[in-house]
């Protein structure tokens, strides 16, 4: 092909476009990836990866507090936040290098610099017009906030600067109950934080089973994380010290920081994606079940499509536009069978439907069972609490499984297989699970779901 033509031409380097273009290099297609930060994209600098390298510190810090009821003498004497960024930061530049080369080895034209979609199939790149026969457009999303909710990144902050923050606020409100608020309000309160949640909505992370929401308020209130669910946010000032926050009902809440985590937005705005015909819905490219949208060769992955906004959605979407594109004629990815975790102090994990959509679509042919962690070894080896829920279908498949306890998103990748590959509670209840582990509570769960409970009671 003649420079700057591509059998493949994504726009975005996310998890989503980097997994379409490295899927399309392997299957010998020609790629170009356009990226104007660095390759990974939001997951790896300011997502996922720093996210969770801070929650890891967070969980050492309180295995330090809490050493002595495993028989360990030692003492927590702060929080070294210079360290903690170092660490993190060493693991994100370690992964990057790994991506970097990865890239190059697979022999993909990395086009850096901001891209606009200028015709069906063109991008151009600070005036230079790159070409595909396809066009993969994954540009991302970035941080919400309200109208009227200024962030100045110092005192009204968003996740993206709490992952730089040089100390330990005494004091921080979260605005937002869902994954991302509960994480950053884990990791502040093992650091030492005062934290309280604002939660519009009735309950923390209320896009997980209802259950799964009062097992990790319970946790919060046991750790003294405050929040107050169905308060809505009305104004913030900064003062001296920090914020006042005004909430619905007018009462005033005072901390150092306010962190801004109402969801994340799409990264299309200027972008050309309107001007060149791709239909949208408030921002969010459309697509349909094959990633297409409704311009014949552009296809859209990851946060700028309505749905799921999780790093693995995007890996997975990337993929499977490669394989389309290179007429593998690939499966369509079911939204309900993409595993979810929440990294808080317990964790959160799931896969499926939860018991209330389970019931409005099946009824009174929906049963559930749940087993208590207070039952696994390794559970109470490790001091968590927590359980396993299974929600399935009498005499038919498991339609979902929801976890909650420290650990419990190792547990999600067997989950995910169950709830995909339709298995029945018979299914699995004859498959062994090593003991002692935290694993063996799947198979207890679906023991019991088969109607022969063992370590459960009947």
């Amino acid at each position: 092909m003649a420079d700057g033509e591509f059998d493949v031409l994504v726009l975005g380097a996310g998890s989503g476009g980097y997994a379409c273009a490295l899927r399309a290099a392997q299957l010998g297609l020609s790629v170009g990836l356009v990226e104007r930060g660095k390759l990974g994209g939001t997951c790896l600098h300011v997502g996922c990866i720093p996210t969770k390298a801070l929650l890891h510190s967070a969980e050492v810090a309180d295995s330090a507090r809490e050493a002595a009821q495993f028989g360990v003498t030692a003492t927590l004497d702060g929080i070294d936040m210079a360290g903690v960024n170092a660490y993190k930061d060493k693991v994100v530049d370690r992964l990057f290098k790994g991506l970097t080369g990865l890239v190059k080895s697979r022999g993909i034209t990395v086009i850096e610099g901001s891209g606009v979609l200028t015709g069906a199939r063109e991008v151009t790149v600070d005036g230079t017009a790159y070409t595909g026969k396809s066009v993969v457009l994954a540009s991302g999303s970035y941080s919400k906030s309200l109208p009227g909710l200024e962030v100045d990144g110092e005192k009204v902050i968003t996740s993206e600067h709490a992952l730089r923050l040089d100390r330990v606020p005494a004091s921080a409100i979260v605005l937002g109950g869902g994954v991302i608020g509960c994480e950053f309000a884990s990791v502040w309160r093992s650091f030492g934080s005062d934290v309280t949640i604002v939660e519009a909505l009735p309950r923390l992370v209320a896009a997980e089973d209802e259950a799964s929401s009062k097992a990790l308020e319970r946790a919060f209130r046991k750790r003294k994380i405050a929040f107050r669910t169905g308060t809505s946010f009305q104004s913030v000032q900064t003062t001296d010290t920090g914020v006042a926050v005004t909430v619905e009902g007018g009462d005033v809440i005072e901390a150092e920081v306010l962190l801004v985590a109402v969801g994340r937005g799409p990264v299309t705005e200027g972008l050309g994606y309107a001007e060149q015909g791709v239909e949208m819905d408030r921002g969010f490219v459309l697509t349909d079940e094959r990633c297409r949208t409704n311009v014949d060769g552009v296809y859209a992955v990851g946060d700028i499509v309505p749905g799921l906004q999780l790093a693995h959605r995007g890996f997975q979407q990337g993929i499977f536009v490669a394989e389309d594109i290179a007429g593998l004629d690939p499966r369509p990815i079911d939204e309900t069978g993409i595993p979810r975790v929440t990294y808080s102090h317990p964790e959160i994990a799931s896969v499926g439907l939860d018991e209330a959509t389970a019931r409005e679509r099946h009824g009174d042919a929906v049963t559930t069972v749940t087993y208590d962690l207070g039952g696994n070894g390794k559970s109470q080896i490790l001091q968590t609490q927590g359980f396993v829920k299974l929600v399935g279908l009498t005499d038919g498949p498991v339609l979902g499984v929801h976890m909650v306890g420290d650990r419990v998103g190792e547990l999600i990748g067997e989950a995910q297989l169950i709830y995909n590959w339709e298995a029945h509670a018979d299914d699995v209840a004859p498959l062994l699970h090593a003991h002692p582990t935290q694993n063996e509570a799947l198979g207890e769960a679906h023991l019991a779901l088969a109607g022969k409970p063992l370590h459960a009671h009947s």
